[in-house]
């Protein structure tokens, strides 16, 4: 299967394999698209046309189960991670095309309150949010390119409020600042399934995510230079808006419903001042709704693509890892080992716990246990664990700063070394199983004719 590179042609797949929902007109923008798109949650994706009385419509759902990203990529499940390992080694330029169809539509005059279907997700949100837009900015001394989500609130008519967390994103609004000067920024709706992954991999500084985009599908992502910046953003997206930071400028943003199901507090946060929109005719409108499995396994996907290498890099015995939806998708991870030596299993912990910041809690188990199973990493904990032994634990770390639980993103975090102690005696740890037990066929065995009373 070939990947699709385009939001349009992944939604006709959609459709084609009956995971597609489209609503009837006149859904409310405001909490009814978020509670239906979460009632599909993980099943269908979501097209609402036509909302109250706003033109235009809303997708959302798009990539909410891991075999779909893997469809979407053009390859399976069980290869997911390692396309991707592969094209954070190997990203491919991008190709700068004329006469995109994100520009086929140009707005110099645009108002956010009222062109864009732009909905309220969570009870407590503090207005509408942009929340798949690709934030892609550039750095101003070297010009390579950045590409992130950050959550957008809608301030006004050419005015949006951003969470910037410390990442690269901000590292560039924080140069020019620094200078004096605004920060160019295009925001990106309606991308490709690869350009919306690829901006969550966990990247070396200056390197462009639409590259990885590119080494994701095999081919060049085709690019166009935007309208008012030096700024080039995927040619096939449905809107573009383009702005910039405003240096020194700050206003209130949030609260917002995050992914860990909990608000993001109010506070100061950077301004984007928007300049012009352009978009397809008749463009589409993706919106990823705060806390769904869409938003969990945008982020989760990459970042075990990236801790799978790091840990490889020096320790080749493991095997696999999985961020569960159980831990959001970031705070719990689960590291498959093929251990070698006693003690092993307690530095890939070290290792795991600061190869991301998110990272809470790090569960290290035997080949034998699924770790995409829940049932079987908590077996694990139950029948291979001993807390004086096998738990590590490190305070005053790096943490996420949307985890409540934290000190302002200060955190303590767990290992759990729940792999089987080496030299011990055979049958001590040896599972139990039925000889043939996964062999057998189980509708050639039964008898569905047969009646109960004929036995009692």
């Amino acid at each position: 299967m070939s990947a699709f590179l385009d939001l349009r042609s992944w939604l006709k797949h959609l459709d084609q394999q009956d995971r597609l929902d489209i609503l009837k007109p006149g859904r409310q923008l405001e909490f009814e698209v978020a509670g239906i798109a979460n009632r599909w949650d993980g099943r269908k994706a979501t097209v609402f046309p036509q909302l109250g009385n706003r033109d235009g419509v809303i997708v959302s759902g798009l990539l909410s189960q891991r075999h779909w990203m893997a469809e979407a990529l053009g390859t399976t499940e069980s290869e997911l991670l390692s396309r991707f390992q592969g094209a954070l080694a190997k990203p491919l330029p991008w190709k700068e095309v004329a006469n995109p169809p994100c520009q086929q539509v140009v707005y110099d005059e645009p108002d956010l309150t009222s062109m864009l279907p732009i909905p309220t997700h969570n009870e407590h949100d503090n207005g509408a949010y942009i929340t798949a837009g690709l934030v892609i900015t550039r750095n101003p001394k070297t010009g390579r390119q950045n590409v992130a989500i950050h959550r957008l609130q809608i301030q006004g008519p050419r005015q949006l409020g951003a969470l910037l967390l410390p990442r690269h994103t901000l590292a560039y609004q924080q140069m020019a600042e620094s200078e004096g000067h605004d920060l160019d920024v295009a925001i990106v709706i309606g991308s490709s399934p690869a350009a919306l992954l690829s901006s969550q991999a966990i990247a070396p500084f200056d390197q462009d995510e639409l590259e990885i985009a590119g080494a994701l599908t095999g081919a060049p992502l085709e690019v166009a230079k935007c309208l008012g910046s030096e700024l080039r953003v995927p040619a096939t997206s449905e809107i573009i808006i383009e702005g910039r930071f405003l240096a020194n400028t700050r206003e209130l943003e949030g609260p917002f419903g995050e992914f860990p199901q909990y608000y993001a507090e109010r506070a100061k946060r950077h301004v984007i001042e928007v300049d012009r929109v352009t978009t397809r005719e008749r463009p589409l409108y993706h919106t990823i709704v705060g806390g769904s499995r869409e938003h969990l396994l945008l982020g989760g996907i990459p970042r075990e693509a990236t801790i799978l290498s790091t840990l490889q890099y020096s320790f080749p015995g493991v095997v696999d890892v999985h961020l569960p939806q159980a831990g959001s998708c970031r705070y719990h991870l689960y590291v498959k080992l093929k251990k070698r030596l006693e003690g092993e299993a307690k530095n890939v912990i070290m290792a795991a716990l600061a190869a991301h910041y998110d990272v809470k809690h790090v569960f290290v188990v035997d080949e034998d246990v699924d770790i995409h199973s829940r049932e079987e990493v908590e077996w694990a904990l139950a029948t291979r664990f001993q807390a004086d032994r096998d738990l590590v634990v490190v305070h005053n770390t790096l943490g996420s700063k949307l985890d409540p639980s934290t000190d302002n993103g200060i955190s303590s975090k767990l290992g759990f070394d729940l792999t089987v102690p080496k030299d011990v005696p055979e049958m001590k740890y040896l599972r139990i199983r039925v000889p043939g037990q996964t062999q057998i066929d189980l509708d050639a065995v039964a008898a569905p004719d047969a009646d109960l009373k004929d036995f009692l």
